[in-house]
């Protein structure tokens, strides 16, 4: 019988740690996730439509600007859409002269994706409004609370 080499106060943590984990706090989290996610993506909306660019466009800028000289076929993987859908909004930020494709320099089949100076400035326009939410939501927190949060979304991204 383990349960007599238990402390009363480990059982207290145990059980806490068990409650922590039901079915309804973990919706809860799942829903949190989603408004974080909308508000965050929603707060740049009016400098996108000032382009007629959406949420697609939106994720696309985000990882060409993060990974300069992305290929194509990073973009996709990294993006988890079909080539179609990437296409589409590779024609639009072409038309629309933010990027440029280039040829790459070992194997000329590969297409790599750069910000010309008009798609950085956009780039920056949304990181800014992006980074007020953000700020805001991280500047009263401590260091190691920031370090858990970050180690969490890992865990949900990697998972």
């Amino acid at each position: 019988m383990l349960y007599r080499y238990v402390n009363i106060a480990d059982l207290k943590l145990i059980m806490s740690d068990l409650l922590y984990l039901k079915d309804e706090q973990i919706k809860d989290f799942i829903e949190q996730i989603f408004y974080a996610y909308r508000e965050t993506y929603s707060d740049p909306k009016k400098i996108l439509k000032k382009h007629s660019f959406g949420t697609a466009h939106h994720k696309a800028l985000h990882l060409i600007e993060k990974y300069d000289g992305l290929t194509v076929s990073n973009l996709l993987t990294k993006l988890k859409i079909t080539k179609q859908s990437l296409n589409r909004v590779l024609r639009d930020l072409i038309k629309n002269k933010i990027i440029i494709l280039k040829k790459g320099e070992i194997d000329s089949r590969q297409r790599k994706i750069f910000l010309n100076e008009k798609g950085k400035k956009l780039c920056n326009e949304i990181f800014v409004e992006q980074k007020k939410r953000i700020y805001t939501a991280l500047k009263d927190s401590d260091s190691d609370s920031v370090i858990k949060f970050k180690n969490i979304l890992n865990k949900i991204v990697n998972e």
